[in-house]
């Protein structure tokens, strides 16, 4: 299974009148995201599910990838929440209609989104990769009953060199 780790696009600043779950993407978090987005296109990537957090600010992001036909289906999730659980997704992607899914988007936040990459790659976090907003971390797992220290990275790209 590939997994394809995407932080939300460019959000509003943080307001103490305004719950953080709530923060929108600006102008330029969308235009970045359809640019992201197009880029998928280009490269003719497509998911079998988008997973995404429940924050505004990342079913927005996820949103624009369906309008670019990266996929049908969204899913929200829990897990995928600022300081998610990786393990509690895993245990529901293991029981969802997903678990043989070829190609997964998850729409989240940082460091989460980071955090979870070293999990699979290492099974360990070391602040080794910082994942930009709109940046994409690509991982294919081949083991998901034991997925942490044993996925491949295979894409680690930045939204500026994605929207090229």
């Amino acid at each position: 299974m590939k997994i394809y780790l995407i932080r939300h696009g460019i959000a509003e600043s943080r307001a103490m009148e305004k719950n953080d779950s709530q923060r929108i993407l600006t102008r330029k978090g969308i235009t970045k995201t359809q640019k992201v987005a197009q880029k998928l296109t280009n490269l003719d990537i497509e998911f079998d599910v988008i997973i995404t957090s429940p924050y505004t600010r990342a079913k927005e992001t996820a949103i624009i990838l369906q309008q670019a036909k990266r996929s049908l289906n969204i899913v929200e999730h829990s897990a995928l929440i600022p300081q998610g659980n990786i393990l509690e997704w895993f245990n529901w992607l293991q029981t969802s209609p997903y678990k043989s899914a070829g190609n997964i988007a998850l729409i989240g936040h940082e460091p989460d989104l980071s955090e979870w990459a070293q999990l699979l790659i290492w099974g360990k976090t070391e602040d080794k990769l910082i994942l930009k907003k709109a940046g994409i971390i690509g991982l294919e797992v081949a083991d998901l009953s034991n997925p942490l220290g044993t996925a491949q990275l295979f894409l680690l790209a930045s939204p500026k060199w994605i929207s090229c």
